[in-house]
């Protein structure tokens, strides 16, 4: 299982603990509410763990980008054609600025990052 799927599947078993939690408060059941509030600490600190190790990831990523030794910025003519561009260009990583990788490394415009010139 990747991050972000692991990470989808713990946000909804905390949203679902703290529904349990709101209808045992509602009810009064104190032995069942610490249960529930445990749970949404070890599913908090899991949560944090998972977007620590993203981040982590992130950023050794956008690393091996930027040590490519060529970088520029792709035309629009380029970025309609991407197919033929990466046929062309062995090796091409392109970074969108939307993207997490993109807004990682504070880039601007859509940006083709290649071992060698192009």
């Amino acid at each position: 299982m990747n991050l972000k799927e692991e990470l989808h599947g713990l946000s909804d078993k905390l949203e679902q603990f703290r529904r349990k939690l709101a209808a045992a408060e509602k009810r009064g059941d104190k032995g069942v509410m610490l249960q529930f509030r445990q749970e949404i600490n070890a599913v908090t600190k899991r949560i944090a763990s998972v977007k620590a190790q993203q981040t982590r990831d992130l950023s050794k990523q956008g690393g091996s980008v930027v040590s490519m030794k060529f970088n520029r910025p792709l035309t629009k003519a380029e970025q309609a054609d991407m197919g033929k561009l990466k046929k062309s260009v062995r090796g091409l990583v392109v970074v969108h600025p939307m993207t997490a990788l993109g807004r990682e490394m504070g880039i601007k415009v859509v940006t083709g990052f290649a071992p060698k010139e192009f």
